[in-house]
């Protein structure tokens, strides 16, 4: 055998026998289905979101499977948890809310996960105004400035949350700073029995999403005094917001965002960011979410992680005038 055959027919020999041992390719992501862990029941606002969200996803990927898994418990710590153990692969997401991001750390004396070291932004998806209600049949008020008269006519607030360390817990105590009164907060284990709570009289108001609030709202079960927009809610554009009323310092909101365990690769986060804003920008995507109540939004990872900071400081300053502290 010629001298160049032979070496020809050694690397092809050679080739074959490292074949077995080269590392497979990588298959695109996403090539199985993914996981969308949500902190509060079935029906709720995050719920919503997340499945509307879940269904564009899958849709743009070919009908894969985006599972919406239900962890609710502990104001959305439960699943915080479970989410930040997960492996970073980005077949784990969650879809976080402020509270859970932005409020736990000065909320609770021992978190079980650190929300900047845990996880990783996605996207912001997004943003929801509060709407003060009362129910009419206990509350003889129209507008805030009626029912702020009627509170300090009868001393005594009792305000319904949907658990403690949430928004609307810090909201409400945030109203009282503004009409000098400090309200007695009553957490409640889920929007539902808040509600209940709040048609049988137990408590004077609740700060409830404006897309929970609009339903009661037009049907004249309750009555809506002000959104904390700094705008009005185009879901309930007849009601002030508490700055037109006089009430500048209560202008707050709650948002959901994806975020993904720490480590997960960045081509990942970036085709899912990527992805998430497509389906966000989907005319029925977003034709959903705001008749559900929501403000659309859709942001880079970057532009989330500077929100989350941002909001982990404003309601740090709410917490501590509180001395709010669970264990």
């Amino acid at each position: 055998m010629q001298p160049t055959r032979r070496l020809a027919l050694a690397a092809t020999l050679g080739a074959c026998a490292l074949a077995p041992f080269a590392a497979p390719a990588q298959q695109a992501y996403p090539s199985k289905p993914v996981r969308i862990i949500v902190g509060f029941p079935a029906g709720t606002g995050p719920d919503i979101v997340a499945r509307l969200l879940a269904q564009k996803l899958s849709e743009g990927w070919g009908n894969l499977g985006v599972i919406v898994d239900n962890k609710p418990g502990a104001a959305g710590l439960i699943a915080a948890s479970e989410a930040a153990r997960a492996a970073p692969d980005g077949y784990t997401l969650m879809l976080g809310e402020t509270g859970q991001l932005s409020i736990a750390p000065s909320s609770y004396n021992k978190l079980p996960y650190d929300p900047a070291r845990d996880f990783v932004p996605v996207s912001q998806v997004v943003t929801a105004d509060f709407i003060l209600l009362v129910n009419p049949q206990k509350v003889p008020a129209k507008d805030a400035r009626e029912f702020v008269d009627w509170t300090r006519q009868h001393k005594n607030l009792f305000m319904a949350t949907f658990g403690a360390g949430t928004p609307g817990h810090f909201g409400a105590f945030m109203f009282g700073d503004a009409i000098g009164i400090r309200p007695e907060a009553v957490h409640y284990k889920s929007t539902g029995d808040a509600m209940t709570g709040l048609f049988g009289g137990d408590v004077q108001g609740v700060f409830a999403s404006a897309g929970l609030a609009a339903p009661n709202v037009k049907s004249g079960k309750l009555v809506a005094l002000a959104s904390t927009g700094a705008e009005r809610t185009p879901i309930l554009p007849e009601v002030p917001t508490f700055k037109e009323q006089g009430y500048g310092s209560l202008v707050f909101n709650s948002w959901f965002g994806i975020v993904a365990p720490a480590r997960t690769p960045a081509d990942v986060v970036a085709k899912l960011n990527a992805d998430i804003v497509r389906a966000l920008r989907s005319p029925d995507g977003r034709k959903k979410l705001e008749e559900a109540g929501f403000s659309v939004t859709g942001t880079s990872p970057q532009a989330f992680a500077d929100i989350i900071a941002a909001d982990t400081r404003t309601w740090g300053k709410a917490v501590a005038a509180t001395g709010f502290k669970a264990d």
